[in-house]
């Protein structure tokens, strides 16, 4: 039997989409520990930076298999497309919560760390914080341009859905463990089901790549009820594609940084995009630190490591079409 989530008028009015990068990081967490399916790739890559990030609280609050997370650790976002830092912001707010949340999840048994954020919730939830941005630093970071584009399509691709068929159509489009049946909204948890009624809340709905291949949801107050769903195109996420740069603007960044910018369709180091494009590495240094300059490119330190990834910016002017 699945879980129904039951609507009024009031909840189709407050129904609404946001993208959150606290999600991803915990959702992520899943991925390191069981990295199978279409994040493997990704899972890969990061494995090898995370070994100088301390990141044990965070892993000890995501067990494996995840049947059920604590509200406080990633609760649903403020807004619609929040920065880390914001969803951070709200991790103290919680503190009155914390020992009620772990007695249910943890029914007494828990691991040093988890018993240690018991004891001083103010501290655990401070230690929660940083562990949380090391992590997005050298896991989830590089890689956010790239995450947040294909949300962000996602997005898109549901006000279109909405414009076409109304809430029904876009929700029963949402994703194979999702129906529409009368009135209600039908989610095929593996370990959750009943009726829920929203109440009038509306529902909250997070485009997140690492939930795949899975939905998650949360219907228990105050907060909004929300379900995350993995977003569309995601099976071609982490595909290494050789993309031949705009014509345009290689005319206007010149062919080799144009070319280099457009082998970033992985965050990489120095030494990889040198043997990429066929530069040497104090070439591509150069290059990169003219990219990075003119805000077409970042450079992310994880420990040993120096990646440079495509901004935002870059990423649009990339996806542009080449005129000659």
């Amino acid at each position: 039997m699945p879980l129904e989530l039951s609507f009024t008028a009031q909840d189709v009015a407050g129904t609404r989409f946001a993208i959150s990068p606290l999600w991803e990081v915990v959702a992520s967490v899943r991925v390191l520990k069981d990295p199978s399916g279409v994040n493997r790739p990704w899972a890969e890559r990061v494995r090898r930076r995370l070994a100088d990030v301390d990141w044990r609280l965070l892993a000890d609050l995501v067990p494996m298999p995840t049947i059920s997370l604590v509200c406080f650790l990633s609760p649903p976002p403020p807004t619609a497309l929040p920065d880390l830092e914001l969803e951070l912001a709200g991790l103290p707010a919680s503190e009155p919560d914390v020992r009620e949340q772990l007695d249910t999840w943890t029914h007494g048994r828990r691991t040093p760390r988890i018993q240690a954020l018991y004891d001083d919730p103010a501290h655990g939830l401070a230690r929660l914080a940083e562990e949380i941005r090391a992590y997005w630093s050298a896991a989830i970071e590089p890689y956010w341009p790239r995450i947040r584009n294909l949300c962000e399509g996602d997005l898109l691709y549901r006000a279109k859905a909405l414009a076409r068929g109304g809430v029904r159509g876009m929700l029963a489009d949402l994703d194979g463990n999702v129906s529409w049946k009368g009135e209600r909204l039908l989610l095929d948890h593996r370990f959750c089901q009943g009726t829920r009624a929203l109440d009038g809340r509306g529902l909250l709905l997070v485009p997140s790549v690492f939930a795949w291949p899975r939905i998650f949801s949360i219907t228990a107050p105050p907060f909004q009820p929300t379900l995350r769903y993995p977003p569309r195109g995601i099976a071609t996420l982490w595909e290494h594609r050789e993309i031949d740069p705009p014509r345009a603007l290689a005319a206007v960044l010149g062919r080799t940084r144009a070319r280099l910018l457009a082998a970033l369709d992985q965050p990489a180091s120095t030494r990889e995009l040198a043997g990429r494009t066929g530069l040497s590495e104090p070439g591509a240094s150069q290059h990169l630190t003219a990219l990075r300059r003119a805000g077409l490119c970042s450079a992310h330190r994880t420990g040993r490591y120096v990646l440079y990834a495509r901004t935002a910016v870059a990423e649009a002017l990339l996806a542009g079409d080449a005129h000659p």
